[in-house]
């Protein structure tokens, strides 16, 4: 006879107790979950602890993995992982006592019932409804750049949602892009869409003369580059020394670079935004000038 762990990794890391009394006995079973090898989800409902606390908690209230926890699951770039699991269950679902989630819901498929987590589309589109702007964007961005959610279907299912978060996904439809690189990026872009500084393109390729390098946000008109600085060292001379010449290329050819980090994107947008905003201003002015 199988072990009970064995057991419940042939069934996928959950079973029920009448699945299980099927290759274990009661007793093993209950072994394993005083050793905490196993655990008991729900009344007759047991599951690895190695599905994780997320999936765990999706099978304990017989709901999928959503929001913040299904972006995760995802590998969607968050700002800050949440304390505690979101859960979806269907609408006419009771309250019942367990583990600490946070509770949503909402109508679920047969395909999210089965992989137990809900769709790429309908992840982003949630995350929408309750995420800032910025937070929300770099989860949209990051989704069309998997290439497995298209523009059309977001701007699509927004379109037609209803109820709260609505508007919030509707301005993200519009702004979110496939081709920003980073969170970082995609939160110093939510800063400039959101004060109206307009005119910075992501991932623009700026013809130096001899090399075009690329660069995260780009005004083709003042010139601009602006670089979002993550916590990324160099991983060696070469890669230190090329970062060097792209940016005196960009220089030579009549570009001003602006380098932001995580720290200050985050936690100094204010002086972000003015420093970008007086930037533009000086160099089309003195753009207009030489005219």
């Amino acid at each position: 006879m199988a072990s009970v762990v064995e057991a419940l990794a042939r069934l996928g890391g959950s079973a029920t107790w009448a699945e299980l009394a099927r290759a274990t006995t009661p007793g093993a079973l209950k072994a394993a979950v005083e050793r905490g090898e196993v655990e008991r989800l729900a009344r007759g409902i047991y599951g690895l602890p190695s599905l994780g606390a997320d999936r765990l908690a999706a099978l304990a209230y017989d709901g999928v993995v959503s929001h913040l926890s299904a972006a995760a699951a995802w590998n969607l770039p968050l700002l800050v992982r949440p304390e505690k699991p979101h859960i979806t269950v269907p609408v006419h679902r009771r309250p019942r006592p367990g583990r600490p989630v946070v509770m949503h819901w909402a109508a679920v498929s047969s395909d999210e019932r089965l992989s137990r987590v809900t769709s790429l589309l309908r992840t982003v589109v949630d995350c929408a409804r309750i995420l800032p702007f910025g937070e929300a964007l770099a989860v949209a961005d990051a989704a069309l750049a998997t290439g497995r959610l298209t523009q059309d279907e977001l701007e699509a299912a927004v379109t037609a949602m209803r109820g709260p978060g609505r508007p919030n996904a509707v301005r993200i439809a519009a702004a979110a892009t496939g081709h920003a690189e980073s969170f970082l990026e995609s939160m110093l872009r939510s800063l400039l869409l959101v004060e109206g500084i307009d005119g910075f393109e992501p991932q623009l390729l700026v013809d130096t003369g001899g090399a075009t390098p690329r660069v995260d946000l780009g005004h083709r008109s003042a010139r601009i580059a602006l670089e979002a600085e993550g916590y990324e060292f160099h991983g060696s001379a070469s890669a230190f020394a090329a970062d060097c010449r792209r940016y005196d290329d960009l220089v030579t050819a009549g570009w001003l670079v602006l380098r932001f980090t995580y720290q200050q994107v985050i936690g100094d947008p204010r002086w972000v935004i003015g420093t970008v905003r007086s930037t533009v201003t000086q160099r089309l002015a003195a753009a207009n000038d030489r005219r």
